[in-house]
């Protein structure tokens, strides 16, 4: 019986005779591999940016937003706090102002917010310190509005001027010292563009005493959805929101939600799109796999007066069946690797050029490897078949 290393070297000396045939037949393996593995590490980064992105917009966190202006005031802040399972609250009002610093004078959003903020959306500090209740006219500013708003850089210490407009038309310019900067955030979710200031001097500023929206913090991720339900049924009580409208998201006058829902949509949106991405690279390598056979049914046709040699010099169906397989095997391990480099080439381009995390399942990426080879076996299979199956002196006949 022939040997495995016998047969690996008649089919590398085919191959090399062959080159273009060789690369055609590797093209589309290394096609369909590139693609599956790309495709599943871009789904995999997706996956972790949505992740992530909830995560750093806070800990643990419920949003009630009010659907009607001058609707929530201390005592809804008090109901929410003394909610059990609520751990931190803090309001968040916000409002359209005019920025000036030096002889620059940039429209941007101001909030109002606690020092509880803090801890709720997760901010960390490049520079100097974070707002105290305490305070009031101060302001911790986000990196690009330190870094990018303005023609000079904002430090800690320096004076930025904010105008308000209120209700009655009027315009009111105060003071604030900059407190602290915020450190420049890895996901996108606004903290580089804020200006955040006391609410209790913004309510001050423009005469008013309610606030537009509550972020609250549960003691759990675990438990957020029970807290979010008992927060619920508090305000409802509170509004006079009948039993039976519990459920009704119209008959209440504001909006609420939660990390967990968050998560959970993130995730199905990341679920739906990682399919979507696998189905497509999948295609692609079936489609490579059918090129594979046809090129390889195409070399079987050009070969068959050499099958007939083999044959003729007592090479047996299972010797050059081997052949055949071994050939194909070999085109699909080369062109795997070639497939593998280029598709993890290719996500990693695509992840820095969308800013997205560098994620490479290095489980996926070996099952797209050993899937390579397997297409590529299996399409080899039925023209290896073919081949062995000749007769000899038809083969030899063929011209």
């Amino acid at each position: 019986m022939m040997k495995f290393i016998q047969s690996l070297r008649i089919a590398m000396g085919s191959i090399r005779s062959a080159k273009m045939r060789s690369i055609l037949t590797t093209l589309g393996i290394v096609i369909g591999v590139a693609a599956v593995i790309a495709n599943v590490s871009l789904g995999a980064s997706f996956n972790q940016h949505f992740a992530d992105f909830s995560l750093s917009a806070g800990s643990n966190y419920i949003v009630v937003e009010g659907k009607e202006p001058n609707l929530f005031h201390d005592n809804e802040m008090k109901l929410i706090d003394n909610t059990p399972g609520i751990v931190g609250i803090t309001p968040f009002k916000k409002e359209s102002a005019q920025v000036t610093y030096h002889s620059t004078s940039k429209r941007t959003n101001v909030y109002g917010v606690n020092e509880d903020i803090e801890e709720l959306s997760n901010i960390e500090l490049e520079d100097g310190a974070f707002l105290d209740d305490k305070d009031k006219y101060v302001t911790v500013i986000g990196h690009d509005i330190a870094n990018d708003k303005f023609d000079r850089k904002i430090f800690t210490q320096n004076s930025i001027d904010i105008t308000f407009h209120t209700n009655d038309g009027n315009s009111i310019t105060k003071n604030f010292m900059v407190k602290g900067i915020i450190e420049k955030s890895k996901n996108s979710h606004g903290i580089d563009d804020v200006i955040l200031i006391p609410v209790s001097t913004l309510n001050e500023i423009l005469g008013e005493n309610d606030y537009g929206t509550f972020r609250a913090m549960s003691s759990s991720l675990d438990t957020i959805k029970e807290t979010d339900e008992e927060v619920d049924k508090r305000l409802a009580r509170h509004f006079g929101v009948p039993t039976r409208d519990m459920e009704n998201e119209d008959a209440k006058p504001y909006y609420m939600s939660n990390q967990a829902e968050h998560l959970e949509r993130l995730a199905q949106v990341s679920g739906v799109l990682g399919a979507l991405l696998t189905s497509v690279a999948l295609i692609a390598l079936i489609v490579g796999s059918i090129g594979i056979m046809n090129i390889m049914l195409v070399t079987v046709t050009e070969r068959t007066r050499e099958i007939g040699i083999l044959k003729s010099l007592g090479f047996t169906n299972w010797n050059v069946l081997l052949l055949f397989i071994v050939e194909s095997i070999v085109l699909s391990v080369f062109g795997g690797l070639l497939g593998t480099g280029l598709g993890v080439a290719g996500a990693y381009g695509a992840q820095m050029l969308m800013k997205l995390p560098i994620v490479f399942p290095v489980k996926m990426i070996v099952v797209g490897f050993t899937v390579s080879v397997i297409v590529g076996l299996i399409a080899g299979v039925y023209p290896a078949n073919k081949a062995a199956r000749m007769n000899t002196v038809d083969a030899l006949r063929s011209e």
